[in-house]
């Protein structure tokens, strides 16, 4: 099982770590903030991260832009802002493409490919809900969920 969590913005709360035990690996969507997000989660399971726009300086800039994560056969994509986006997932070989930025937690199938936002899992934006989420792969396809925090 994948955890997924984004728009931390330096804030990790109880109700992330505890979403996020017994998980494979962690994608973290960026807006990390800080290196020590990376190092508590890095305690649960290994983490697999990208640069969001509020990753600055040294931290930001050792982050990469997107990332490709390969989990039990599958193939997913990872970037922040869904607006950078410029591949063709399903042509590229993606099952799944995993962003943040928009702080609103959102599961899409778009021409065979799901788009799987898991929203902010950090501080409250607007009247935003705080949610992360998993991935598990049932019947051998990737199955999404999204889960409030708070």
């Amino acid at each position: 099982m994948i955890g997924v969590i984004s728009d931390t913005h330096g804030l990790l709360r109880p109700e992330a770590i505890e979403h996020l035990q017994g998980c494979d690996l962690i994608i973290h969507a960026g807006d990390v903030n800080h290196q020590e997000i990376l190092d508590q989660l890095s305690k649960i399971a290994p983490v697999k991260v990208v640069r969001g726009n509020v990753d600055y300086g040294e931290f930001g800039a050792s982050l990469p832009h997107s990332e490709v994560v390969e989990y039990q056969g599958h193939s997913i994509y990872v970037i922040h802002d869904i607006g950078d986006l410029q591949i063709d997932p399903k042509a590229a070989g993606f099952r799944m493409v995993i962003y943040g930025h928009s702080h609103i937690p959102k599961i899409e199938h778009r021409n065979g490919v799901i788009f799987f936002n898991p929203g902010s899992a950090g501080h409250r934006r607007f009247t935003l809900p705080i949610t992360a989420g998993k991935i598990r792969i049932i019947d051998g396809d990737l199955v999404p969920e999204i889960t409030p925090l708070v």
